[in-house]
């Protein structure tokens, strides 16, 4: 029934969940229910991945065709039991924060238990997107522990360019001793992730970062840009490496994306990316059912 609410219990923890019966992929009819019950199968996957991270969520409360909007700040209503972090920002979008000593900050919920992701997912966070830097014990922010380059391909370009490309990238990551990890986007590209030897600040890791990327548009220039610029990627793989900033996020592995199939971002072998790179229907973004396979199938193909 449309509104009905229902009583969980998550961990102990009592949830009010809404509407599961709300469509929110009109294209292939999936609902909030099965959305939730995704994520509640993939949180022993996915929530080592969001431990002690700072999470911004895009949410969709009318489905994919409705409107969405970013979300930083804990709403309004948040329980006391959900675990926040105070980040420190310029932004419009701060909150003042007496505690801070008047700076502004952004107040950021950490996912670290399946009861916060339940009642994140309930609001229509479909899409859950992390900095490269974790929360310290004592609430502030560290220095980034991994690096992550998006490979972003402009039409005619698609995921098939984005596998040669990533192939380049992977190897330019090792000739700097870091092990590259892939990862479909959930929407058109890649995303390789590097754990770093050693924890960096942001800007050295984002000057590290677009090192490797205007190497590689140096030796390709037919097939990589690293220039921002829209108008210069056509037919290119831009690899974004600007990601890596402090205060910008990406998609979290294993989490939904908004777009108009329930895709995932999901972890990939080297191997299904080579696949994919030799044949352009080698590979493809994968739907969350195809992901609860795979990990049952594989494991954790992102576990360092």
């Amino acid at each position: 029934m449309a509104g009905q609410e229902l009583l969980v219990d998550v961990e102990g923890r009592t949830l009010r969940i809404s509407n599961l019966d709300k469509v929110l992929y009109p294209r292939t009819g999936t609902t909030k229910g099965e959305v939730l019950n995704y994520y509640a199968q993939v949180a022993p996957t996915l929530l080592p991945h969001l431990k002690d991270r700072a999470v911004t969520r895009i949410r969709w409360p009318h489905g994919v065709q409705g409107d969405s909007f970013f979300e930083k700040n804990a709403p309004a209503g948040t329980p006391s039991w959900v675990r926040t972090a105070r980040v420190p920002t310029t932004g419009s979008r701060a909150a003042r924060s007496v505690e801070a000593g008047g700076g502004d900050t952004l107040v950021f919920p950490i996912v670290d238990d399946l009861a916060t992701l339940t009642w994140l997912v309930n609001l229509a966070a479909l899409e859950l997107h992390v900095h490269q830097w974790t929360v310290g014990r004592n609430g502030r922010p560290r220095n980034a522990d991994r690096l992550v380059i998006d490979l972003d391909p402009g039409e005619p370009a698609g995921l098939h360019e984005c596998c040669g490309v990533a192939l380049l990238v992977r190897d330019k990551l090792a000739e700097r001793d870091l092990v590259a990890k892939p990862v479909t986007s959930g929407s058109k590209g890649l995303h390789l992730y590097a754990d770093l030897p050693g924890r960096m600040p942001s800007d050295d890791s984002t000057a590290l970062a677009k090192e490797v990327a205007e190497e590689l548009q140096a030796a390709h220039p037919k097939l990589v840009t690293a220039t921002m610029t829209k108008a210069k990627r056509g037919g290119k793989v831009f690899l974004d490496w600007s990601q890596n900033a402090g205060s910008k996020t990406t998609i979290s592995p294993y989490s939904l994306r908004g777009r108009e199939r329930p895709y995932v971002a999901t972890p990939v072998t080297w191997d299904e990316v080579a696949e994919g790179a030799e044949d352009p229907l080698g590979l493809e973004q994968f739907r969350f059912d195809e992901v609860l396979e795979r990990i049952a199938d594989h494991g954790d193909l992102f576990a360092s």
